[in-house]
């Protein structure tokens, strides 16, 4: 049994808890939303039995105390764990125009306006904005931005790469559905029609030496590979952390495998990516 890392996510309602949880999930936290304080320690001994170690909780704050007290139960635990607190706020003016836009009714309007509830939730949660490591309004945030913004304070190894899968595949046994790019390399010249090169895949020296006498090869590798430094950063910008790629050509055997390792090692030296190449119809992955 160990200590565990803990990350306590907590803010103002509409500041974007659930999506705070998302993102550490994302990041490889276990994560636990709306747990009720008097049951924390009995949750945490659970998990110090498992191979968890890192774990984001979303605690139950609004309970009236009939729950359990947020602030005395993180400082219960504190000693024997990693802990820190996550804090999110938020403009009044976002907040309202969220609860108005979404039409969700927030958790403390019982009479009055949502600009009362709201100042009635900061005033509640005003001890453990005190006590927060990190605070981050969330009022300019995209939903990527706050991801990256909590990698950047809660991941020691910076923020979360992109997990890209460059895939090949045959277009004659369908189009895998799990792709989110698909580019066609029917086009080039097909080494299945030469007898010393059909057995062969597109990992072989031979077909790889084939394939690049085609003169549409060097151009294609250009467009798409510039193509792909535009379009990256700005998935990672807007929050994804894993995007597949496909290749496709008739039998999912030469073309495609080819190309798509060629791409692929185009990105090798990339610290923001991790990469994979997986071969649909040949069963391979690396």
């Amino acid at each position: 049994m160990g200590s565990l890392r803990i990350v306590f996510v907590t803010g103002l309602s509409g500041a974007g808890l659930s999506q705070a949880i998302k993102s550490f999930e994302d990041l490889g936290f276990y994560c636990i939303e709306h747990l009720p304080p008097v049951v924390l320690e009995s949750a945490l001994v659970a998990l110090q039995n498992s191979a968890v170690r890192d774990v984001a909780i979303a605690l139950d704050v609004r309970s009236d105390g009939h729950l359990g007290d947020a602030r005395g139960a993180i400082d219960r635990i504190s000693n024997a764990n990693d802990v820190k607190v996550l804090f999110l706020d938020a403009s009044d003016e976002l907040l309202v125009r969220r609860f108005s836009e979404t039409r969700r009714r927030h958790p403390l309007l019982e009479a009055g306006s949502v600009r009362e509830a709201i100042d009635a939730d900061r005033r509640a949660l005003a001890s453990l904005r005190e006590c927060a490591d990190v605070v981050l309004d969330t009022t300019n945030l995209t939903h990527g931005a706050l991801k990256d913004r909590i990698a950047r304070a809660f991941v020691s190894d910076g923020p979360v790469r992109l997990a890209v899968t460059f895939l090949s595949f045959g277009f004659k046994f369908g189009v895998p559905t799990d792709l989110d790019l698909l580019f066609d390399v029917r086009f080039l010249r097909n080494p299945n029609y030469e007898e010393h090169l059909a057995p062969l895949t597109g990992s072989d020296p031979e077909v790889g030496a084939f394939i690049e006498g085609d003169p549409s090869l060097e151009p294609f590798l250009s467009k798409v590979t510039d193509l792909l430094q535009y379009l990256l950063p700005r998935y990672r910008a807007e929050g994804k952390t894993q995007l597949t790629v496909g290749f496709g050509c008739t039998g999912g055997r030469h073309r495609s495998v080819y190309v798509a390792r060629r791409v692929m090692l185009g990105f090798r030296d990339d610290a923001r990516l991790t990469l994979k190449f997986e071969a649909r119809e040949l069963g391979g992955a690396a």
